[in-house]
C-alpha cells in the first residue's frame, strides 16, 4: 500500500458542492478526485516546464547554427560551384 499523509484544504462552498457532485457522479470519493486533479495539474505543469526548456534549447541551437553557417560559408571552398 502506498504511503500517504493527511492534509486539509479550505474550499469555497460553491467549489465544495461541485466537488461533492462530481465525486457522486463518478462514484468516487472526494479524496480520489482531489488527488487526481492535483496529479493532472502537476503533470501539466511539468510538461509546460519541459516545453519551455525545449523552446529555450531550440533558440540556443538556432543561434549556434547561424554562427556555424557563417563559419562554413567563410571557410568553405566554393570554387567551380554553380550558384
Amino acid at each position: 500500500m502506498a504511503k500517504s499523509i493527511t492534509t486539509s484544504i479550505r474550499l469555497e462552498l460553491s467549489l465544495n458542492k461541485k466537488l461533492e457532485k462530481a465525486a457522486h457522479d463518478l462514484h468516487r470519493g472526494k479524496n480520489w478526485l482531489i488527488t487526481e486533479a492535483i496529479l493532472m495539474y502537476l503533470k501539466q505543469l511539468e510538461n509546460s516546464s519541459l516545453a519551455e526548456e525545449a523552446k529555450q534549447q531550440s533558440l540556443l541551437v538556432s543561434k549556434m547554427e547561424k554562427s556555424d553557417n557563417d563559419l562554413w560559408e567563410t571557410n568553405s571552398d566554393q570554387t567551380n560551384w554553380i550558384f
